[in-house]
């Protein structure tokens, strides 16, 4: 069960005080399209930005995004890490996050930033779980309290997955280079060409457009940019794509899709970054 704190939201409320400048009450509430959604009062991207660049995380700070995955649990302080892993996260509403003590020898808590959700006061006993159903969409950040200053913050970004009709490209990018479920309609073009290493995924690490429906018989031609370094098209559902790697800018692959279907594909060295792509053909 959540637990409300009056003197935890003071706490919160008075961080710019104590070191915590970044930490923003998340209040503004207003209806959209019949849905209630949270944003910062006078900060957008880059406070988010900054809240997560000074969040304690062994690996580099990113979003990691769980809308196609199990509802996530986050684990406290590994490794006495003082942090939260992973430290951020995207769910869609409805979710119910699940926040995990580890045996470590400090306490911990997890304290929203508006009050939104509190596990109590500070636990070390190994096993202690808290869970919160994030039902509205919105950015919610959080701390634990006596590791605050020295980084231990976290963030779950709520907000609808992507929908494009095709389910299958919908998952496979859902978390690549802010995919909202658009797909570029070619269907009228013999020859479609797609920028490889195009901007995208925190440098040159992007197919564009990364998803476009075609018709059958339309051949695709894939340009290499010469930027972010080497890449190549690499097809998961069919045997097709250049085995090669390449750095240089210029055409070095195209293929003919005659079969309708989806085709999802991805440039390997980057694909874990979200250097993706899919063609639907029909």
């Amino acid at each position: 069960m959540d637990m409300p704190s009056t003197n935890r939201r003071a706490f919160l409320g008075a961080s710019s005080v104590i070191g915590l400048g970044s930490l923003v009450a998340l209040g503004n509430r207003h209806a959209e399209n019949g849905e209630t959604e949270r944003t910062t009062s006078d900060h957008g991207d880059d406070s988010l930005e900054n809240w997560l660049a000074t969040a304690n995380d062994p690996r580099t700070p990113q979003i990691r995004d769980f809308r196609f995955d199990d509802p996530p649990t986050v684990y406290l302080d590994v490794s006495n890490s003082k942090s939260f892993s992973p430290p951020a996260i995207k769910v869609a509403p409805g979710t119910t996050v699940t926040w995990e003590w580890i045996g470590t020898d400090d306490e911990h808590n997890v304290v929203a930033a508006d009050g939104t959700f509190d596990s109590g006061g500070p636990d070390g006993e190994p096993g202690t779980t808290f869970e919160h159903t994030f039902e509205s969409a919105g950015v919610y950040r959080y701390v634990s309290e006596p590791q605050a200053d020295a980084g231990m913050k976290g963030v779950v970004v709520v907000e609808a997955a992507p929908s494009s009709g095709y389910p299958v490209v919908d998952e496979w990018l859902v978390d690549t280079n802010g995919y909202d479920g658009s797909v570029a309609d070619r269907t009228d073009e013999d020859l479609v060409e797609i920028a490889t290493g195009a901007e995208g995924n925190g440098g040159n690490f992007a197919f564009d457009p990364h998803a476009v429906r075609v018709s059958t018989e339309t051949t695709v031609r894939w340009s290499w940019t010469g930027s972010g370094g080497a890449h190549d098209v690499a097809f998961e559902d069919a045997d097709i794509g250049g085995e090669t790697i390449d750095a240089e800018p210029g055409v070095h692959f195209e293929h003919t899709f005659n079969e309708p279907g989806v085709f999802r594909y991805a440039c390997r060295p980057h694909r874990e970054i979200g250097h993706r792509g899919a063609i639907v053909v029909e």
